[in-house]
């Protein structure tokens, strides 16, 4: 996204940078070990790195990121829009001050919609901050469907909210799935499976608020009506108990491959014939995006963000009640027992990832600055 808006001939950016997080090896408790991303990060843009003064630094808490710099860089840099990623750590809030402060206009962008249940006292807490925070703001660059609901029951008047998909670099995906589609069947043999079964796969760290256990539950009853394979694209602490699920049951067409990094995943989606994605609760997902750009079906639950924009009950997959592993068993079964619904749904979804892409990324965001400051600008991210 970043090289996209940067090459752009009226933006002119500059990204702001609160840590290193994904540069430089972390701990990663979800995967359960250490993490460091193989993919470019920081090529074709103007960027720096703020000294990040928390005690404890992390991305999961909110003073884990604490960047006083932040401040002077907004207050001093003339920028006609600063746009912050959300409002959840110190280092946010510091950028939101700043640019409300310097009459910078302040644009928004976040994750959060309204799937997920929130405790009385955690809404009341949530209409103290959110609610003159959005009066405020001068633009929303919101991420799909269910995002946009978010901001309007809040408050947040239609015309200051503009869509700017999430979004993950189709074009590579979309080379890695016409590169490794003609070796689809090899690929199935290499991990075990016959050439011509279908294949199931979640991708995705192994715990408990991704339901990965749901999705073994309702392939078992499955595998013994045809033969199918599921594969287990990911690690975390939940690995044990699912293998040990899987050895007992018998099933000795489920694969575990562990955790791969963004350079490795794309053998796993080509050899794939359905993608489900079975989570509690996930602001977005996109793992959900690059399954369809691998043209493959989805099966996701009614707590995945991404289902508002990228999944099409009937048409390129099916959206079923998180935790109820019996409806989610009837879709596999459903995906699973009819190849012509699988090629047809997997071609859809092919056509509407098309549509859903850092390109159109660019023009929502053009979209919000022309409203707001005009044709060219300078902007802070």
């Amino acid at each position: 996204m970043h090289r996209a808006l940067a090459a752009h001939p009226a933006i002119d950016l500059t990204v702001l940078f609160c840590s290193e997080w994904g540069l430089t090896p972390y701990r990663d408790q979800g995967f359960g070990r250490d993490v460091q991303w193989d993919v470019p990060l920081l090529d074709d843009y103007r960027f720096t790195f703020l000294r990040n003064w928390s005690w404890r630094p992390g991305l999961n808490r909110f003073w884990g990121v604490l960047n006083p710099s932040v401040v002077p860089w907004i207050v001093t840099g003339r920028y006609d829009a600063v746009l912050v990623y959300g409002w959840a750590r110190a280092t946010n809030l510091l950028a939101i001050g700043a640019a409300l402060a310097s009459n910078t206009p302040l644009l928004l962008r976040g994750e959060t919609n309204l799937l997920n249940f929130l405790p009385s006292f955690k809404q009341r807490f949530k209409a103290a901050v959110l609610k003159p925070l959005f009066a405020a703001t001068s633009g929303f660059l919101s991420i799909g469907r269910h995002n946009t609901e978010f901001y309007r029951v809040w408050g947040v008047p239609a015309r200051k909210i503009y869509l700017t998909p999430y979004s993950v670099d189709n074009d590579y995906w979309l080379a890695q799935g016409a590169q490794f589609s003609a070796c689809k069947s090899q690929l199935k043999c290499d991990l075990g499976f016959g050439p011509e079964t279908p294949v199931v796969l979640f991708s995705g760290k192994l715990i408990s608020m991704k339901r990965p256990l749901d999705l073994l539950q309702a392939f078992e009853p499955v595998s013994k009506k045809l033969p199918c394979g599921l594969v287990f694209l990911g690690d975390g602490q939940l690995r044990g108990q699912l293998e040990a699920y899987a050895r007992d049951r018998g099933l000795t067409n489920v694969k575990f491959v562990g955790f791969k990094n963004q350079s490795e995943l794309a053998p796993y989606f080509a050899m794939s014939d359905v993608f489900v994605l079975p989570s509690g609760f996930e602001p977005w997902g996109l793992v959900v995006n690059e399954a369809l750009c691998f043209g493959l079906p989805v099966i996701a639950s009614d707590k995945v963000g991404a289902t508002g924009d990228l999944v099409q009950p009937g048409v390129n997959g099916f959206i079923y009640p998180a935790g109820d592993v019996a409806a989610l068993t009837a879709r596999l079964e459903e995906l699973l027992l009819n190849p012509t619904l699988r090629h047809s749904a997997g071609r859809a979804s092919r056509k509407l990832i098309q549509k859903w892409g850092i390109p159109q990324v660019v023009e929502g965001v053009l979209e919000c600055l022309r409203g707001i400051v005009g044709s060219r600008t300078e902007v802070a991210a």
